[in-house]
């Protein structure tokens, strides 16, 4: 894994953070989208280092056997909103990474402090390497441990009850009851790692209970302009915004 980085001069980070259901992915891509930037699903690399330790038949509840399977992770992600894909090596792992037997394993590979250091540092070196005016980074500590510093900083989240109908929505395939019972085991777990449904100072709080998909990609827009907008960055430019 690559060492840390910062982001290039002129680059403009945006970092979202939020629970499993917020919203955040497909929120996070369509802002990236309308704005022209780049976009970091920072989960992907942790469900793709699960899905590459189910692949060697580890442990993910054992944190030496997951460091052992680490040393040979060789990671790749697009950062193109419109052609988003996830590598391990040679496979293209961006389905399989969304596996229910993934989701079950992830927790245990995140919640090992060297993985996430290492991973951290990978998402650091990314974001340096993007060659974008910006990118819209998100995940569960963007905004307090990978990117504490960026400009724009965005806590992205809804009701419990709204997040689960949220999440069995988008996977048709599983009984409800039985996604809702796992949207919470997943909150249970990464909360004994990092708060993600708690905003830390300075952290802008975008509740999405109530909104749709468009009115939250525009509340996130909003708070990108008016924090832009209040920064020495300068403002997000409108033709952007309005996808011209």
């Amino acid at each position: 894994m690559s060492a840390p980085a910062v982001a290039a001069p002129g680059t403009v980070i945006v970092a979202i953070d939020g629970p499993a259901g917020s919203g955040k992915s497909s929120v996070s891509k369509q802002a990236a989208r309308r704005l022209g930037y780049g976009y970091l699903d920072t989960g992907a690399a942790y469900r793709a280092l699960a899905w590459h330790a189910l692949e060697h038949g580890i442990d993910t509840s054992d944190a030496a056997s997951v460091l052992d399977v680490a040393s040979d992770f060789d990671y790749a992600i697009s950062l193109d909103p419109d052609a988003y894909w996830v590598r391990v090596g040679g496979t293209d792992v961006t389905d399989a990474i969304r596996e229910p037997r993934v989701s079950d394993a992830v927790s245990g590979v995140a919640r090992v402090p060297a993985v996430r250091e290492s991973v951290n540092a990978l998402f650091r070196a990314l974001v340096a390497g993007s060659g974008r005016p910006g990118v819209v980074v998100e995940g569960r500590d963007i905004t307090t441990v990978v990117a504490p510093d960026a400009p724009v900083r965005i806590l992205l989240t809804a009701a419990p009850e709204v997040r689960a109908a949220r999440r069995s929505a988008e996977l048709t395939h599983q009984d409800a009851a039985a996604v809702a019972a796992a949207l919470h085991r997943r909150d249970a777990s990464d909360s004994t790692v990092v708060d993600f449904l708690t905003a830390a100072p300075g952290v802008e709080v975008v509740d999405s209970t109530d909104l749709d998909f468009d009115q939250t990609v525009d509340a996130v827009l909003d708070v990108i302009d008016n924090t832009l907008g209040a920064s020495a960055d300068g403002p997000v430019q409108t033709g952007a915004r309005d996808g011209s």
